[in-house]
């Protein structure tokens, strides 16, 4: 492929569990998911080009080393509790591409970076409610691979980076998170808006830094942004941007998404 169909690479939000698919419960707002589901379901004709496969990264997989899911075809991991009982029988069929996989492994080994294969894990909700949005036809292989459990920031921005060859060769690159990540605030209004609103700042003006070594050593120290420990008391529902700023290359960032979230502003991201 040439650069003209070299695919982009993009941090999505996935929500909470499988809130698209089920009613908002009063006193909440009915229309609380549906900015979030409406740019979700925007992905694919913004970006045009029909990937091959969809390579995604989700804040609910972290082993010691990186491991790619091999499998030709997927099982569902309905990794959420204290839902109604349908959202247990939601489908998404899409088949594996043990071919992907397998460039995934080579590509990372090739960078020094090891990495393990797994066929039995299920797909989780991190990645098959948000690509029952963005792909709903389910006709584009997925192929999975988890988070460093150790958390590092800068060794997923080489991930990334190892990966980068996949957007010439039809391969869409996704990091499915959440840019805000903090439950116990997000079900309070009001309570932590301001530090949110001062870390999606921060965030996005590092995302959308014009100079790629920045904006990834920016990522790379995180935890020096205003308020990072209050809006990610844990860290895996940011790492998926490291792995795509990575991936990134030269390729700058930009802000594609921003709502807030019972008043805790959430962005997504894109790059190329």
């Amino acid at each position: 492929m040439t650069d003209s169909t070299r695919l982009p690479t993009l941090f999505i939000p996935h929500g909470g569990g499988p809130c698209f698919f089920v009613e908002v419960p009063p006193p909440l707002p009915r229309d609380l998911w549906g900015p979030m589901a409406r740019y979700l379901r925007g992905i694919a004709s913004s970006i045009g080009t029909r990937p091959k496969a969809v390579l995604i990264i989700s804040g609910h997989w972290e082993t010691d080393v990186p491991t790619v899911n091999v499998a030709p075809a997927h099982s569902l991991y309905y990794d959420y509790y204290g839902f109604p009982d349908h959202t247990y029988r939601l489908s998404y069929p899409a088949k594996g591409s043990p071919e992907c996989a397998v460039r995934v492994r080579k590509l990372l080994s090739g960078q020094g970076i090891g990495c393990e294969e797994e066929a039995d894990r299920g797909l989780d909700h991190g990645v098959f409610v948000p690509l029952m949005l963005v792909y709903p036809d389910a006709d584009i292989p997925v192929v999975q691979l988890s988070l460093r459990r150790d958390m590092n920031a800068a060794a997923h921005i080489e991930i990334g980076r190892a990966l980068q060859p996949l957007r010439d060769e039809g391969v869409l690159i996704l990091g499915s998170g959440m840019s805000y990540h903090n439950l116990r605030r997000m079900r309070i209004p009001g309570q932590g808006d301001a530090e949110a609103g001062a870390f999606d700042d921060w965030l996005t003006t590092a995302v959308t830094d014009p100079d790629p070594g920045t904006r990834n050593a920016l990522l790379s120290s995180w935890q020096s942004a205003p308020f990072a420990a209050e809006c990610h008391p844990d860290v895996e529902h940011l790492l998926p941007l490291h792995v795509v700023a990575g991936a990134a290359g030269h390729d700058v960032g930009r802000h594609v998404f921003n709502d807030r979230l019972l008043g805790k502003a959430v962005s997504a991201y894109q790059f190329g």
